[in-house]
């Protein structure tokens, strides 16, 4: 394959995601707003139509935002690719630095920053006025820009020697290093599931132990039911940022936590608060989480093959727009090039692959709405599913074709229907 040939094939593979894309979401955008004005039977007892409505018109309003985000994602694409912006940030660095080891790192780090920060206005309109114009947001400046610092040292603190570990092992372990890599990055992600509930996740958010000894008493014998241990039940301040309510269990081996939104707990009743954990314990029962892990790692570990194929051609440097003739063939420099054009583009390339990850998950969804019904009353996770859709303004109606695509749950009306089955 010739460059030319690479870059045609990259331009139109970009060109036909970003259209299905944008045609995905205007279907979308007609099928919410045909039944913007009524309420699917199975809700009609528990949801107002103003609810209704409301759910309607917030979801509305993200995918009309999010198609211009797809939109200027395929732009930025382009501009570091084809339009030669990787190139001219990896001359740059080389210039400053005579480690292609450090070189590799400046570049990944300075494409990764200013991708940041065009990406910032997107964030805070979503975040400002969108969440804000429908009652949702309780984050302020402050808290925003605290976050956002924390996440850039956090990211730092961690991801700086991983990267530094993969660039030298890219460019010292020859033809098979992308086994090591995969060993590192294992390593890694498994080191982040025990470390994130106990010491990075408090440094966002307050978790105070769960209080309420009724609940409490509740939760416990659920979790002796069902032969699950946990390290705590805690309460997270989801209110400081968003109105938002959810439950989810956290950590790995002897670090599980069962967190609570305190938004959830005000708003469901003991019974309910019971499903909704049941539901989550589900997952754990039927190993959803394990399994989930060991995808992603074969997963990533077909990826780095991939990509050490590709960096031994010359056609797939120069046809996004980089000139490998200026790094030492096999150095820590053609390896951080080759490393972030590939997880660049890789996305475009693997878009159709979205509606089998999602049915993958929502099978999943299906499994633990079923184990919920066995330890719970089914009727109850029903009505505490019906108070988060219309907390969360969720609309009852999407698209099909595009719930096939991106929703890692089933419609409501689908899950709904079939709880009451069960």
């Amino acid at each position: 394959m010739t460059a030319a040939q690479f870059t045609f094939i990259f331009i139109a593979t970009l060109a036909f995601t970003t259209l299905a894309k944008l045609w995905l979401a205007r279907r979308h955008l007609a099928h919410i707003k045909a039944n913007r004005d009524r309420v699917p039977d199975a809700f009609c007892e528990q949801i107002q139509l103003t609810d209704h409505q409301k759910a309607a018109d917030y979801t509305s309003a993200k995918t009309r935002f999010s198609m211009l985000g797809i939109q200027f994602d395929a732009a930025l694409l382009l501009v570091f690719t084809a339009g030669g912006g990787i190139e001219l940030v990896s001359q740059f660095c080389r210039n400053q630095f005579s480690s292609q080891l450090l070189q590799g790192m400046a570049t990944m780090v300075a494409v990764l920053l200013i991708s940041s920060l065009l990406e910032a206005p997107f964030n805070l309109y979503r975040t400002f006025v969108i969440e804000a114009r429908f009652g949702f947001n309780n984050m302020t400046w402050k808290l925003y820009l605290t976050d956002t610092l924390k996440g850039l040292l956090i990211g730092a603190i961690l991801g700086l020697p991983l990267l530094f570990g993969v660039l030298w092992l890219m460019g010292r372990m020859g033809e098979y290093w992308w086994l090591y890599v995969w060993g590192v990055w294992v390593i890694f992600n498994l080191l982040i599931l025990f470390i994130y509930p106990s010491f990075i996740a408090p440094l966002f958010n307050k978790f105070s132990p769960l209080q309420d000894e009724a609940t409490r008493a509740r939760i416990e014998a659920l979790l002796s039911r069902c032969g699950f241990t946990a390290s705590g039940l805690f309460v997270m301040d989801g209110s400081r940022r968003s109105a938002h309510g959810n439950a989810y269990f956290t950590g790995f081996g002897k670090t599980k936590r069962i967190v609570f939104f305190d938004t959830l707990l005000t708003r469901l009743s003991i019974d309910e608060v019971e499903a909704v954990l049941a539901h989550e314990l589900g997952h754990f029962s039927h190993r959803h989480v394990m399994k989930r892990i060991v995808l992603t790692f074969l997963m990533s570990l077909g990826f780095l093959w991939v990509l050490g194929m590709l960096m031994q051609t010359s056609w797939f440097y120069q046809g996004l727009g980089v000139n490998p003739a200026a790094f030492e063939s096999g150095g820590s420099g053609q390896a951080a090039i080759a490393l972030l054009l590939f997880f660049m583009v890789m996305p475009v390339f693997s878009f159709l692959l979205s509606p089998l990850m999602s049915a993958y998950s929502r099978r999943h969804e299906f499994e633990a709405d079923a184990y919920a019904a066995k330890k719970t009353n089914a009727a109850d996770l029903v009505n505490a599913l019906v108070k988060l859709y219309q907390d969360n303004a969720a609309t009852l109606t999407p698209d099909p074709l595009y719930s096939r695509f991106y929703d890692s749950h089933p419609p409501a009306a689908v899950r709904i229907a079939n709880l009451q089955s069960l």
